[in-house]
């Protein structure tokens, strides 16, 4: 069964607020931000204003998913990755 586009939004910000609290992270967990934007700026159902912190949460994914130390790149975040979180919860 697959991930409705809210579920996928709840995934998302999940994932993302656990970068902020925990200031800690994996690479597999930035592949799945990835996927998950990519599902979602595809998805007819998402809303176009949504799209610009899609595009900045893969851009973080993926220079997370390279990054010689994760850990400094989340903390490096920790502003934009409260701003995200806030932002994606006014579209549930």
């Amino acid at each position: 069964m697959a991930l409705s586009h809210r579920d996928q939004l709840t995934l998302l910000t999940d994932i993302l607020y656990d970068h902020q609290t925990d200031c800690c992270g994996s690479v597999s967990e930035c592949e799945q931000l990835e996927r998950l934007v990519k599902s979602l700026l595809v998805n007819p159902a998402v809303a176009n204003d949504m799209k610009q912190t899609l595009t900045d949460v893969y851009n973080y994914s993926q220079a997370g998913k390279y990054a010689q130390h994760l850990d400094d790149h989340i903390e490096a975040h920790q502003n934009k990755l409260g701003e995200w979180v806030d932002q994606l919860n006014t579209y549930f």
